[in-house]
């Protein structure tokens, strides 16, 4: 079987924790780096939806990036032992909210001037909200559920950081989600966020092949 190859942008949520996990289960991929206002008529081919991560794999084409996440660990589960079972429904359940509301708030917080009468304040409230509950579940320790990354983590860290990106000097003045905050600073902080985050050039048709996670890393 040949690498898999990967569409991704580097700053892109989904594409983020979708590299988290295969970067964590050491698969090495072909990297196409692209931009979301050009994009490549080979992604739009594979996937007409046009939206990252794309992972092209000999026999399919996986163009979601929780499937991207479960695939990776299909192959190496490099979670097992770390979590208990009621933690297990808890990731899913927490996920799924990320993926739905968060994700609908964030957009209309972030960007409120691209929503006809998007209320920032409205959007951030709810988003916060989640956060708060986010903050009654997960431990006071490095990661949501205890000393050990998780599925969890990968999940949903990368849009806490886009919700922070916003306007971080309010995010760290909310007191009321500290474990949150220490948890995300422990993500910004680690050895993998730098990894996935390594700056590719934008692939074009004649590029050289360029391989994730990059060696010399």
């Amino acid at each position: 079987m040949k690498d898999p190859i990967l569409y991704s942008f580097k700053r892109c949520p989904y594409a983020m924790r979708a590299r988290m996990a295969l970067k964590l289960a050491n698969i090495k991929c072909e990297i196409r780096e692209i931009r979301l206002n050009n994009k490549p008529d080979h992604m739009l081919k594979v996937s007409p939806k046009g939206t990252v991560p794309i992972l092209i794999l000999d026999n399919k084409v996986i163009d979601e990036s929780m499937d991207i996440i479960n695939w990776a660990l299909n192959k190496v589960d490099v979670f097992k032992g770390n979590i208990e079972q009621d933690k297990v429904n808890l990731t899913k359940e927490l996920v799924t909210i990320f993926d739905d509301k968060f994700k609908y708030h964030l957009d209309r917080y972030k960007y409120s001037t691209r929503y006809k009468d998007a209320n920032l304040e409205f959007h951030r409230s709810e988003c916060l909200e989640i956060l708060y509950h986010l903050e009654s579940v997960i431990s006071n320790k490095k990661w949501c559920f205890g000393d050990k990354i998780n599925k969890l983590d990968i999940s949903i860290l990368p849009f806490i950081r886009q919700f922070r990106i916003a306007s971080p000097s309010w995010f760290d003045s909310q007191k009321q989600i500290s474990n949150v905050q220490k948890i995300l600073k422990n993500f910004l902080d680690s050895k993998l966020f730098k990894e996935v985050m390594h700056v590719y050039e934008v692939w074009e048709e004649e590029s050289a092949l360029v391989y994730f996670p990059p060696n010399n890393l």
